[in-house]
């Protein structure tokens, strides 16, 4: 109880940053598929 208690207020100070890095996780995902075309179309 106390650490959902402890993360929810944690998720509470903090909301834009969570996005930012959710953001970024979906950007290096496309990148990495963009890579993994590229290469295929090189090599």
């Amino acid at each position: 109880m106390k650490f959902k208690r402890k993360f929810g207020k944690r998720k509470d100070s903090k909301p834009t940053k969570g996005l930012f890095l959710l953001l970024l996780l979906v950007v290096v995902l496309i990148l990495w598929f963009k890579a993994d075309d590229i290469m295929n179309s090189l090599f």
